[in-house]
């Protein structure tokens, strides 16, 4: 996927003013609309230009954007790193759909907001009411799998994007003390009463709600409930059965390996997984899978042991292969 340089389209420097961008994209939508220009890829073009203009007229879109950095270059390999825009407030307004189909680097990146909640105010109180509920808003936060698995209070840094008076995007930093429940999953969302737009007169706030995403861990991997784990292990130890000692969340087990057992074969701890947490869901488990490690021929001690494991076991693994 290709990197999608959203000021070099616009042709605007990168502290472009919101106005600055506003009147890019005008002088740009009537140089390239299919029904003026002449241009072969004016078509092109034109959905180019609405597409960068969907994210830089946007300031929550273009801070998030932004903190990718400007290292990269247009038309270079990309992928979006997990967790891109983890820590900012968005308001949850969509995208225009008027404006066609958007790319993948787009989508990759903001393809989220086609089902994002309503910005602004959420709808009007009673006919003729001066009163209206505050809009909801959404971010997404990491925390660290051992959150998850014990509950804790987590000071939780915010980026909320902000045009100042001269037009230009800035971001101010907001600290919101969260519960983070035992159990949570990625994905989940934990909704903050009152935490969203403020109402219209007497209308109540809306409330954030902040998706959970789970840091990338030293070890562990999770998938809903279920935490997996490799364990390196000898090959003798996978051929003749051993007892061996396991890390997990909640501690250290000893695991007992039949013999036998083939690289990459998975053994399952029960309830040794994410907690249930109080949705009443079952625990989630534990999977070990074994990974079976070569001891290095580092030594001519070692080489001689090779040599005679190949002289006294005849094996040949490619057999089923018929070679």
């Amino acid at each position: 996927m290709e990197y999608k340089d959203y000021y070099k389209v616009m042709g605007v420097e990168r502290d472009a003013t919101q106005d600055e961008i506003k009147r890019a994209y005008r002088k740009l939508a009537r140089k390239y609309h299919p029904d003026v220009s002449k241009a072969a890829d004016a078509e092109a073009r034109f959905k180019e230009v609405g597409e960068a203009y969907e994210v830089l007229k946007d300031p929550e879109k273009r801070a998030a954007y932004d903190q990718l950095g400007a290292n990269w270059k247009a038309g270079q390999e990309f992928n979006a790193p997990p967790g891109w825009d983890a820590g900012f407030e968005f308001s949850g307004g969509g995208f225009d759909s008027d404006a066609g189909a958007y790319s993948d680097f787009f989508e990759s990146l903001f393809g989220q907001f086609r089902a994002g909640g309503q910005g602004g105010y959420s709808g009007p109180g009673p006919r003729g009411s001066l009163h209206a509920r505050g809009g909801d808003h959404h971010a997404r936060v990491l925390i660290d799998l051992e959150d998850a698995m014990h509950g804790v209070t987590r000071s939780i840094k915010l980026q909320v994007p902000e045009v100042d008076a001269r037009g230009h995007v800035t971001t101010r930093e907001r600290v919101l003390n969260v519960r983070i429940p035992k159990g949570v999953k990625q994905g989940q969302h934990i909704r903050l009463a009152g935490q969203g737009s403020p109402g219209l007169g007497k209308g109540k706030p809306g409330d954030l709600y902040l998706e959970i995403e789970f840091n990338p861990h030293s070890i562990y991997r999770v998938d809903g409930r279920d935490v997996y784990l490799d364990v390196p292990v000898t090959p003798w130890e996978a051929a003749l059965g051993a007892a061996i000692k396991v890390p997990t969340p909640a501690g250290t087990v000893d695991m007992k390996i039949k013999p036998g057992l083939a690289n990459g074969s998975k053994l399952r701890l029960k309830g040794r997984g994410l907690p249930a947490g109080s949705s009443g869901n079952k625990p989630g488990d534990l999977y070990v899978v074994l990974q079976i490690t070569l001891p290095p021929a580092a030594t001519d001690k070692a080489k001689e042991i090779y040599r005679n494991m190949q002289q006294e076991l005849d094996f040949n693994p490619r057999t089923r292969l018929g070679v």
